[in-house]
């Protein structure tokens, strides 16, 4: 697999220029996009959510599209729709936001279910349907949602079934102190983002997501994946566990953290890295804190990762 690390090596320098001292985000990121799957980024505002999804989009020379979602945000305004040209006299479809290779769905949570309809089908078909016809989307595809998990008011909580669509759920959390002090200083001068510049080509990164599927996972490692998913369905406190669509999610994203860690086979320290940003979207416990989901449910992962006897050898 070193073919590709050079390649990866400068993706991930580059999207460092503008999004400092995240270095575990950025390569988490970097699994959803090579896993051909979808992120969804949590946590309050103002610490770089979106800046993280520009990075990548600016440095993949690719459509970037951006969608504020809002309570009033229709179907049609991110498929797409038909319009009549008076010139040829019928109506001609004109595409919506989503016709991107990276979408950035800022805010997922403020639109309606609705709308949310229209994104799980693109998430999940790589297609939408307008008028009754159905449009492919872009290849690569991949959609980085944002959400504040602290304000409710005026949202609407995303569905199971769209968060089982999210390869990973994770937090982009404060930076360090240095890291902080460096972010300071170079916005005094100018915004390291508007001179970021692409590094790879879509060719190149459909090159990468192809490789992914050459990771070789060993039988001990499946059984692995298999026990932590069977854990969570027998769970006392959980109401329901990981779905078969889960363990596929996980296998598929170690395979991918592999390839960037520059090994073509997975071990079991990759199922540890990413049990928890996999799954814990995928469960739903008995009793929820408001405010306290996210922490319950990744606990609970965890606890069963600790639980859960690993594979020596294969």
């Amino acid at each position: 697999m070193t073919q590709y690390s050079a390649q990866i090596s400068q993706l991930e320098k580059n999207v460092s220029l503008a999004v400092f001292g995240k270095r575990q985000l950025i390569r988490r990121c970097f699994v959803a996009l090579f896993a051909a799957e979808h992120i969804l980024l949590e946590d309050v505002p103002g610490v770089g959510k979106t800046l993280l999804a520009q990075a990548v989009a600016r440095s993949i020379a690719g459509q970037f599209n951006r969608i504020q979602f809002t309570p009033d945000l229709l179907p049609a305004d991110i498929t797409g729709s038909s319009i009549y040209d008076p010139a040829s006299n019928s109506f001609q479809f004109s595409k919506g936001a989503l016709f991107a290779n990276i979408v950035l769905a800022d805010e997922i949570n403020r639109t309606t279910p609705r709308t949310q309809s229209a994104m799980l089908e693109a998430m999940d078909e790589r297609q939408v349907s307008a008028d009754g016809t159905t449009y492919p989307l872009p290849s690569p595809f991949m959609v980085i949602a944002t959400e504040n998990p602290v304000e409710f008011e005026g949202t609407y909580p995303l569905p199971e079934s769209q968060l089982d669509r999210f390869l990973l759920r994770i937090s982009v959390g404060y930076p360090d102190r240095q890291s902080e002090l460096h972010i300071l200083k170079t916005h005094q001068v100018a915004r390291p983002i508007d001179s970021l510049q692409p590094v790879l080509s879509v060719e190149q990164i459909l090159e990468i997501q192809k490789a992914v599927s050459s990771v070789h996972v060993a039988d001990s490692i499946n059984q692995y994946i298999l026990d932590i998913v069977e854990a969570t369905r027998s769970h006392d406190e959980l109401l329901v566990g990981v779905s078969t669509r889960g363990a596929i999610a996980l296998s598929r994203a170690v395979q991918a953290l592999a390839l960037i860690e520059d090994r073509d086979f997975v071990i079991p320290d990759d199922v540890k890295t990413l049990a928890v940003p996999v799954l814990a979207h995928r469960i739903v416990p008995k009793s929820v804190v408001p405010h306290q989901q996210r922490k319950i449910e990744e606990t609970l992962i965890a606890r069963i990762l600790d639980s859960t006897p690993v594979p020596v050898g294969d």
